[in-house]
C-alpha cells in the first residue's frame, strides 16, 4: 500500500529536474545577470533549478490540471520584468512572490465549473487519493500549505525550500512540522468521518 506521500509525489506529472544548488545563491545571482543581459541559456537554467519550487508554490493554491500552465505564465512573467529586478540575490524571492501573486490572479479570473458527478468519473484509487490530500492540504494555513507542498509533492529538502523560497530554515523547519501534524490531524479526521 503506497503512502500518502507516495501518492503526493505522483500529482507531480513529472520527475523534478536533478541539480545541485548552491545555498548562497551566488551562482543563482550570476544567472540572473547574464538573463538580464539577454543570454536565454542561463534563464534555461534558473527555470531549470526554480520550476519545482514555482510548481510547488502554484501547486498548494491552485488545482493540479492549472498548475503546469501557471508555472510557465510565472516564468514569463519574470523574463518579462526581470529588468525591474534590483538585486540578483532577491531572485528566489522575487520569482515565488510572482508565483503567489499568479495564483490568486487565477482564482479572481476563474469561471465557475461544475463538478463531474462521482459515477462519471475513472476510477483511478491512488490519483483520487493523492488528490483528496491535496485537498485537504490546501485547506491548511498558507504558511504550512506552500512548505509541505514543496517537501511533500516536489520532493524538495529544507534547505531546498529555504534557499528557493528566501524562508530562514527555522521558518521551514517549523512550517513542516505544524503543517505535517495538522495534516495528520485532517486525514485522522476525515477517515473517522
Amino acid at each position: 500500500m503506497a503512502t500518502t506521500i507516495d501518492l503526493l509525489r505522483g500529482v507531480r506529472q513529472r520527475d523534478p529536474v536533478a541539480m545541485s544548488f548552491s545555498t548562497d545563491g551566488t551562482e543563482d545571482a550570476s544567472l540572473v545577470g547574464a538573463a538580464r543581459r539577454g543570454d536565454r541559456a542561463a534563464f534555461g537554467l534558473l527555470y531549470e533549478r526554480f520550476a519545482r519550487m514555482v510548481h510547488g508554490i502554484l501547486l498548494s493554491r491552485v488545482a493540479r490540471s492549472d498548475a503546469e500552465d501557471l508555472v510557465q505564465d510565472v516564468f514569463l512573467t519574470a523574463l518579462r520584468q526581470l529588468h525591474a529586478l534590483r538585486n540578483d540575490a532577491a531572485f528566489p524571492g522575487w520569482l515565488a512572490a510572482i508565483a503567489r501573486n499568479r495564483a490568486s490572479d487565477h482564482h479572481r479570473k476563474a469561471v465557475a465549473t461544475t463538478e463531474i458527478k462521482e459515477s462519471h468519473r475513472i476510477q483511478n484509487a491512488p490519483e483520487e487519493e493523492a488528490l483528496a490530500v491535496m485537498s485537504v492540504i490546501r485547506s491548511l494555513p498558507e504558511a504550512y500549505r506552500e512548505t509541505l507542498v514543496l517537501r511533500l509533492v516536489e520532493g524538495m529538502t529544507g534547505e531546498e525550500i529555504a534557499a528557493r523560497t528566501g524562508l530562514r530554515p527555522a521558518s521551514v523547519r517549523v512550517n513542516l512540522h505544524r503543517g505535517m501534524k495538522c495534516l495528520r490531524a485532517a486525514l485522522e479526521k476525515g477517515e473517522r468521518q
